[in-house]
């Protein structure tokens, strides 16, 4: 590595740690030695796996080699096993001073590689899934990813596979996940950007009006124990996004991403986004990602210090830092 690149490495480091210790000296979480807190509900695990499902979506195959896909075509570093991919992960929070993170297998089918991750370092990652409810089967796919292979996230993305949050084939997903200790059901709303399907060529017609969050009306009603995590303060949707939250307490953000959905609400800043959020469901049910997915970029700092500056800009103090960054995530998925 450059000194160039160990220099600004270091800055990222001590500006984390330094920020945890203007906040609060009690926010407390033990790294290999390090003092801090933060929990990432949001990284996307880009298995090997994950690049071989895209290869087999393509309407016209082109690209036979997964690694000619990752190095030539994306510029990415070539996940191996989903075991080393995990490393990997574990390496990159290190660096980062990130304690856990969410971990999402991002093609519906792909749970076994998030749950390797898992068995490999329990105590680092909480294991989401991408599932496809109008498959014949989503039920049996639910139930062995959260009752065999212990992972926590269901991951509902219904303008990408087109159905309503309200149709019975999402509803029983939901049902099932209620059943399930520490379980929550992840719901994609708003507006859909894919950047690997985009840079691959592969279909991106997704009907965002799908991705409506008052249709989780039923579910949350349903369910009321249930969190449902709608993320990116639900992607330009975000006044639908208040309201269900406004309706229904088991109802949470996420605030990863860049959030460039703010370009559709022109006067809208990222501080006004927290500042409502704030207001409208308090800090008890905001949780912190980033929407982290590949290497070599990893963890994705520049999310983090945007809402660190959001934070800083609107005043906000220890314990509601504390909330978003660290308590709200270990409360959901603790053990």
């Amino acid at each position: 590595m450059s000194s160039g690149l160990k220099l600004i490495e270091l800055k990222i480091k001590v500006s984390c740690v330094e920020f945890f210790k203007t906040l609060d000296p009690e926010i407390e979480k033990e790294t290999r030695g390090l003092t801090v807190s933060i929990r990432d509900s949001h990284c996307h695990f880009f298995s090997r796996n994950f690049f071989e499902t895209l290869i087999h979506e393509q309407a016209s195959p082109n690209i036979k080699n997964i690694d000619e896909i990752i190095t030539k075509h994306l510029g990415w570093e070539t996940p191996e096993s989903p075991e080393l991919l995990s490393d990997r992960w574990c390496q990159e929070l290190d660096r980062h001073d990130v304690a856990q993170a969410a971990l999402i297998a991002s093609v519906p089918g792909d749970e076994d590689s998030v749950a390797s991750a898992l068995v490999r370092h329990p105590k680092r990652f909480v294991g989401f899934f991408m599932l496809d409810p109008t498959r014949p089967d989503s039920c049996s796919r639910t139930k062995r990813a959260l009752l065999e292979l212990g992972l926590q996230g269901v991951c509902l993305f219904p303008a990408m596979h087109r159905y309503r949050l309200d149709d019975d084939v999402a509803l029983q997903i939901f049902e099932i996940a209620a059943s399930v200790e520490n379980a929550a059901v992840f719901v994609h709303c708003g507006a859909l950007t894919v950047g690997v399907r985009k840079k691959l060529k592969l279909p991106c017609d997704f009907d965002i009006r799908l991705g409506n969050p008052l249709d989780l009306k039923i579910a949350a009603a349903r369910h009321p124990k249930l969190p449902i995590i709608i993320p990116h303060f639900g992607a330009g949707f975000f006044r639908e996004a208040l309201m269900a939250a406004d309706l229904h307490p088991n109802i949470y953000f996420d605030t990863s991403s860049t959030n460039a959905w703010i370009k559709y609400h022109p006067k809208l800043t990222l501080e006004d986004v927290f500042r409502q959020a704030l207001t409208v469901i308090g800090a008890d049910r905001l949780l912190f990602g980033t929407d982290s997915s590949f290497f070599p970029r990893g963890w994705h700092t520049p999310v983090y210090e945007r809402q660190k500056s959001a934070f800083t800009d609107l005043g906000l103090d220890s314990q509601t830092v504390k909330k978003i960054l660290q308590d709200n995530f270990a409360r959901l998925f603790e053990a």
